[in-house]
C-alpha cells in the first residue's frame, strides 16, 4: 500500500519486536508477492530453497511420498518455493515498511473498539489514544478483536489437535537425521515436519497430536521436552534425536483453534485480513501465504477503486472463495496426515500447494 501511495499506520500490541514463532512456508504464490515489493534480496540472505522433500512412515522412516523441490517451482510458476525462520522474513517486512516511511509502525497499542461516521474510522486504544483514517485493516489474528467488533461470530473452537515447535541447531544432529532437507513423518493421530532455517543453520519442526482438551488459558506456553518425547516415543530413532537435541527453552506447545468461515469480511470502511479473516490450521503450510496474498490484492483493489467500498468489494472478490477452499482443504489435510493407517498412505492421497494448484496463482497480476 505504500508502493501505491498511500500513508500507511501499523499499531501492534507488543511493546517489542521479539523472535517470535518459529518457520514458515513459501510456495511460489507468496514469494511473487515478496520479489514485487523488492524483497528478492533480503530473503536470499536466510530463506532456504529445499532440494528435496518426503512424507515418511512414522515407526520406520520408510518413504511413502517423494516431493520435488529444487528449482521445480520456479520453473513451473517463475518463483520458488521457500522455507525461513517467522522472525527473518517479519524484519523483512518491518525494515521495507521503516524505509518508506520511519514513522508507520506504532508499538503497545492494543486496539479496543472502532467507530465509523462521515467516511472515517477511528480506532481506539487501550492507553486511551485514538487513531483517524480512510480505512481499517483488522490483522490481529485468530482471537482478532476487529473482528468481534465487526461481526458477531463464534468464538474460536479447539479442534483436538495440540502442536510442539522447537528449533534444533543443525550441527547437533546426525547428517543422515536432515536428509532429505525437508520431511514429515506421518502416523496414528500424529504427526511431525521439519525443514531448515537460518541459512540452514537450525532445523525447524512442528509435530501434532490428537488430545482430548486444552486447558491453558494462553494459546502458547513452555512445554518440557520429556514430555514431546513421551508423546512421540514410537517415532523413529531420527525424530527421537531432533526432539533430544531441542534446547528447553526453544520447545513451546500450543492447542489449534480454529473457526468457520465468514460470508463477508468489511463492514463500512473496515475489513480484514490474514488469520482474523480466515484463519488456517498448519496442515498445508498455506497460512502465511494467504495472509500476503491478502495483503497484495487489497493494495491492488484499493489503488484500481474508486471508492472504499468498492475496492473492500473487489478484494472479498477476489480473496474469499480461494480462501475458504484453503481454509477446508487445511482441515482435510490434517485428518489424512494423522489417519490411522499411514502404510495406506501414497501419492494417491498426497494434498499440498502443488496438487490442490494453490501454487499456479501470482496475486501481482490476478483479476482484482
Amino acid at each position: 500500500m505504500q508502493q501505491r501511495g498511500c500513508r500507511v499506520c501499523v499499531f501492534e500490541q507488543s511493546a517489542e519486536f521479539a523472535e517470535v514463532g518459529a518457520g514458515l512456508t513459501l510456495a511460489s504464490n507468496a514469494m511473487h508477492v515478496m520479489w514485487h515489493l523488492g524483497l528478492k534480496e533480503p530473503m536470499g540472505q536466510f530463506a532456504t530453497l529445499p532440494n528435496h522433500g518426503a512424507i515418511k512412515h512414522y515407526r520406520t522412516g520408510k518413504h511413502l511420498v517423494d516431493i520435488a523441490r529444487g528449482n521445480t517451482q520456479t520453473e513451473k510458476y517463475g518463483a520458488p518455493f521457500c522455507v525461513a525462520h517467522r522472525a527473518d522474513v517479519h524484519g523483512a517486512l518491518v525494515n521495507a515498511v521503516r524505509e518508506n516511511d520511519d514513522q508507520a509502525i506504532h508499538l503497545d497499542r492494543k486496539f479496543v473498539n472502532l467507530d465509523q461516521h462521515n467516511g472515517c474510522v477511528i480506532a481506539q486504544f487501550s492507553d486511551g489514544s485514538e487513531s483517524r483514517g480512510n480505512l481499517l485493516i483488522g490483522c490481529d489474528g485468530m482471537k482478532s478483536d476487529v473482528r468481534n467488533r465487526l461481526f458477531q461470530t463464534e468464538s474460536p473452537q479447539f479442534t483436538g489437535y495440540v502442536a510442539w515447535r522447537g528449533l534444533v541447531q543443525m550441527d547437533h544432529l546426525d547428517p543422515d537425521v536432515v536428509v532429505p532437507d525437508t520431511a514429515m513423518y506421518i502416523g496414528p493421530g500424529h504427526f511431525l515436519t521439519r525443514y531448515p532455517v537460518n541459512s540452514r543453520t537450525r532445523l525447524n519442526y512442528v509435530a501434532v497430536a490428537h488430545t482430548q482438551r486444552w486447558e491453558t488459558e494462553s494459546w502458547t506456553v513452555r512445554s518440557e521436552v520429556a514430555e514431546l518425547k513421551d508423546e512421540f516415543r514410537e517415532f523413529a530413532p531420527a525424530v527421537q534425536q531432533i526432539i533430544r537435541a531441542t534446547p528447553p527453552e526453544l520447545c513451546y506447545k500450543w492447542g489449534l483453534f480454529d473457526r468457520e468461515p465468514l460470508p463477508e469480511w468489511s463492514r463500512g470502511h473496515a475489513t480484514l485480513a490474514g488469520d482474523a479473516a480466515h484463519p488456517m490450521l498448519p496442515f498445508l503450510g498455506q497460512g502465511a501465504a494467504m495472509a500476503i496474498e491478502d495483503a497484495m490484492l487489497l493494495a491492488r483493489a484499493i489503488e484500481a477503486a474508486n471508492t472504499i467500498e468498492e475496492a473492500f468489494e473487489r478484494y472479498e472478490l477476489a480473496r474469499r472463495e480461494r480462501t475458504t477452499f484453503v481454509m477446508l482443504k487445511s482441515r482435510i489435510s490434517g485428518q489424512r496426515l494423522t489417519s490411522a493407517n499411514p502404510d495406506d498412505y501414497d501419492s494417491s492421497r498426497h494434498q499440498n500447494e502443488e496438487t490442490l494448484n494453490l501454487s499456479d496463482y501470482n496475486p501481482v497480476t490476478t483479476n482484482v
